[in-house]
């Protein structure tokens, strides 16, 4: 349900009575429930036939999750229970280190430090309707909204009369406007580094002006698609963008292609079905035989195949331990001989697999 956060706590107290937090629980232990054993027709069968897993809704851990344990009337805020929840955070914050050392299969630049801006999380900063007209609300971020968009227009040699956009609040976001039709970038937390879903929209001014309307309540005109919009996002953007630049994104796009060669080669020598598109940073190889695997460096996988994004913080260092990893237990899944990998040439074509078909 969509809504308020405030509406209908009452009645949701009267209902049902929510157990606190167990003290002896580590956050560390939030893992996915263990899938079942595969059966002849999952992967890594000789004949294996890449088949979906089943994705069952609903499949929460209640007993596992961070509940939260209401105050007394009378209750306020103690030593104790601040110790509690900061020790709760602690652990949280042990795992989540833990999870970003093991983290491969998703797009997304975990190497950034916005310390500078600890400072500003004590505001409720929301830009609400057109980041180009004022509203009648004052804590807002415009004016680092707008740097930004003007930095993207530049580079793609639009004058600042000519367009029009805002900071989304996710890349999905901008699939709405159509985005995705002709590639357009829409997801700068993603390879920029943000710490919050956000994403760019840009489109020409003669467009929107069809798309916007009169909003009253703010005493301004709105033509994005959400209205209320994370402020923080457009400044921990522009912080960045002040300190990499145009030539600092450069240097890191050129490091992701030449690590992303280094991954491919590795796998390659060692047999492995590969591929890896011209200026891409994504590497396609065989599904590792093992879930525990796959969730342990987060591999993002489909049918027979999976992938590695190789972002501004994946070293080569990190590529070493998952390569030896990933050879340490693939002897194991191999070495009776009773299974072989899979063939993938559908996938990534026959001259990148190297199964037991197509292996020259």
């Amino acid at each position: 349900m969509v809504g308020s956060v405030g509406n209908g706590l009452m009645d949701l107290r009267e209902q049902e009575k929510v157990e606190p937090l167990p003290r002896e629980f580590d956050p560390g232990e939030i893992v996915p429930p263990k899938p079942p054993p595969e059966t002849e027709e999952g992967v890594g069968g000789e004949e294996g036939s890449g088949k979906s897993r089943e994705i069952v809704l609903g499949r929460n851990v209640h007993t596992m999750c961070f509940a939260i344990k209401e105050p007394e009337a009378d209750d306020e805020v103690t030593g104790e229970r601040e110790a509690y929840m900061a020790s709760v955070l602690a652990r949280y914050r042990r795992s989540l280190i833990d999870r970003t050392k093991h983290h491969l299969g998703y797009p997304y630049n975990l190497d950034f430090d916005y310390g500078a801006l600890g400072q500003l999380q004590h505001f409720s900063i929301n830009n609400l309707g057109d980041p180009f007209i004022e509203s009648n609300y004052g804590v807002h971020s415009r004016q680092f909204e707008v740097g930004v968009l003007d930095w993207f227009a530049r580079i793609w040699e639009l004058e600042k009369n000519e367009y029009w956009g805002y900071i989304t609040n996710c890349g999905t976001e901008g699939n709405l406007h159509g985005t995705t039709v002709k590639g357009a970038v829409d997801d700068l937390d993603l390879f920029v580094g943000c710490p919050m879903p956000c994403g760019v929209q840009v489109t020409r001014l003669k467009h929107i002006n069809v798309l916007s309307s009169n909003v009253e309540y703010l005493a301004s005109r709105d033509a994005t698609i959400m209205g209320s919009r994370n402020g923080h996002a457009p400044i921990f953007l522009w912080y960045t963008l002040n300190r990499k630049g145009y030539r600092g994104f450069q240097k890191e796009v050129k490091k992701c292609l030449r690590n992303a060669h280094y991954l491919k080669d590795r796998l390659k020598e060692a047999g492995i079905s590969v591929m890896l598109n011209e200026l891409s940073s994504t590497v396609v190889f065989e599904r590792p035989k093992d879930e525990e695997f796959v969730r342990q460096w987060q591999l993002a996988c489909e049918g027979n195949i999976a992938h590695v994004v190789v972002m501004p913080n994946v070293t080569i260092d990190k590529l070493d331990t998952f390569l030896n990893e990933l050879l340490r237990h693939r002897s194991c899944w191999y070495q009776e001989g009773s299974i072989s990998p899979p063939c993938i040439a559908a996938d990534i074509g026959e001259e990148n697999c190297f199964c037991a078909l197509h292996k020259r």
